[in-house]
């Protein structure tokens, strides 16, 4: 039997194993350097309380992609919307089963995300409304409209950086408000100094057009179908709802590796690959250290999801051009501290009458930090993305996210003080007081997000020498070095089975998954 040695148990990870079992005679054997599965996506377990890291919507334009998760776990039946599922206890006085008696189910979740400016909340996307007016004031709005019609009137500027690429879509005065401050936090550089790449890959089909549409949409188009979980033809960032696991995104993934295991899979947790071998055009055999121990392993097909930077660091024989390009990769890193707390004290944003306006939390499932005088970043509500991730419904979960470089003075900082430095932020922009805090923890994930400068502009240096081993095929965002959501890194693990299967010679087909617009997004 031939067998598929694969580099990471998350999503690209996990769903090449599955899909090699179900379509192929190919034995996957999975080896994770981690403790657990589900890569970044994985949920984290703390003092009864559970962290999704980041934030991960179960949500795709790709057909495949939602029935593949709805085949894991199943959407749960009626009730699972957030007008009902505010709690256990208001789901069982509605009449509800008990769903900690349940089997895993996928929750239908409504998305709220808004922007915290001025120390006040605006929509996201912003919408010209009262309340935007009546916040940001009336001279402010006028320069926001006046660049905004500036900027489609005259010729649109090359596109060099990621700051071109915004100012094309909004105007300088609504990316100086709403976008400059938060992007340049996520990547610690000038939006000027980061490739335009970025922006094609998280934003390309969002403008002020799309979001009018969007509004427009969403008044006209009869009830039935605006509320269809799919949503075809909208715009991730205008997306009013998604699925998610019950207990959080690791709960599918853990799911995904028992049926992997079932089928007569292997998955090796705590398992880091060291080296990788290599005979002409194609890799002959990793080298793996699990406690100490080190092995040689051999296998037909080699799919990698670990950091590209880390791979060329572990083959040897690579051309120096394509080493030197890998080694100045660039990555962010992430932080995040989870608070268990009394109240939030913008809950007053709450609408009169609402069901969280009777909480202590407000309905959003995030919160940017667009606020320059703090390193705050984003904040996390765990109790909206599903009540299930917290242990006591009385209080408030919420994940405090930081971006910073490994080995920075942010990373380096004693976890304590971190966390009261983080808790001091939040009372400074007015988020919660100090005293609300019950209990925290810090986390940091290094190499979470790919980023698009560094030595990125002679990427293709380094995709073409990948391109060229037979039987090896990166997969997922470390592996492609693409800031991908978790449905383009499925699908590229999906294209790289298929490719397996049907013995093609042309790879490329693998990496043009979220790189051609129309790829599968723009298909109906």
């Amino acid at each position: 039997m031939k067998t598929a040695i694969i580099i990471g148990a998350g999503p690209a990870g996990l769903t090449a194993a599955l899909e090699l079992l179900r379509t192929t005679d190919i034995k996957p054997i999975v080896y994770e350097a981690e403790s657990i599965v589900g890569g970044i996506s994985k949920t984290i377990y703390y003092n009864g309380n559970r962290m999704d890291i980041g934030g991960h919507r179960f949500f795709s334009k790709n057909d495949t992609v939602m029935d593949w998760w709805q085949e894991i776990i199943p959407l749960q039946g009626a009730p699972s919307k957030d007008d009902i599922l505010i709690g256990r206890k208001v789901l069982l006085e509605k009449g509800g089963p008990d769903p900690e008696k349940e089997d895993r189910v996928m929750l239908c979740r409504s998305r709220l995300s808004r922007i915290l400016y001025l120390r006040k909340l605006f929509d996201y996307p912003v919408s010209l409304n009262i309340e935007t007016i009546k916040n940001l004031g009336f001279w402010r709005i006028i320069k926001i409209v006046f660049s905004y019609f500036k900027v489609k009137c005259m010729p649109a500027r090359e596109e060099k950086n990621l700051e071109d690429f915004m100012i094309n879509r909004f105007g300088v005065e609504l990316y100086r408000t709403f976008f400059r401050d938060y992007t340049e936090k996520v990547w610690g550089i000038p939006c000027h100094e980061i490739g335009p790449d970025w922006g094609k890959q998280r934003i390309k089909g969002l403008s002020i057009s799309t979001t009018i549409l969007h509004a427009l949409k969403k008044n006209f188009i009869p009830k039935r179908k605006k509320n269809s979980i799919r949503q075809k033809g909208t715009e991730t960032s205008l997306i009013e709802q998604f699925l998610y696991p019950k207990h959080g995104p690791g709960e599918l993934w853990e799911a995904v590796a028992t049926e992997v295991e079932r089928l007569g899979g292997e998955i090796h947790l705590n398992s880091n690959v060291i080296k990788a071998f290599r005979d002409g055009d194609k890799i002959t055999g990793i080298q793996v250290e699990q406690n100490g121990i080190k092995q040689k392993f051999y296998s037909d097909y080699f799919l990698s999801t670990m950091p590209i930077k880390n791979l060329i660091a572990a083959m040897d024989d690579v051309p120096t051009n394509v080493r030197s390009v890998a080694d100045g990769l660039v990555y962010r890193d992430f932080m995040t501290v989870g608070l268990l707390i009394d109240e939030l004290d913008i809950k007053k944003t709450a609408k009169p009458g609402s069901p969280e306006s009777k909480l202590n939390f407000i309905a959003d499932n995030w919160i940017y930090v667009q606020e320059n005088d703090v390193k705050l970043g984003r904040i996390q509500i765990f109790n909206n993305w599903s009540p299930y991730l917290v242990k006591d419904s009385s209080k408030v979960w919420i994940g405090l996210e930081y971006f910073a470089n490994e080995g920075d003075s942010l990373w380096n900082m004693k976890d304590e003080l971190f966390i009261q430095f983080a808790i001091s932020e939040l009372e400074k922009i007015h988020v919660a007081r100090k005293e609300s805090v019950r209990d925290a923890v810090l986390f940091r994930i290094p190499k979470a997000y790919p980023a698009y400068f560094g030595t990125y502009n002679e990427f293709n240096v380094l995709r073409d020498y990948l391109l060229s081993i037979e039987n090896l095929f990166p997969m997922g965002r470390n592996g492609m070095h693409k800031y991908n959501n978790m449905d383009h890194s499925m699908l590229t693990a999906m294209e790289t089975v298929r490719c397996i299967r049907e013995e093609k010679i042309d790879k490329s087909t693998i990496w043009n998954i979220n790189s051609e617009e129309d790829y599968h997004e723009n298909k109906k």
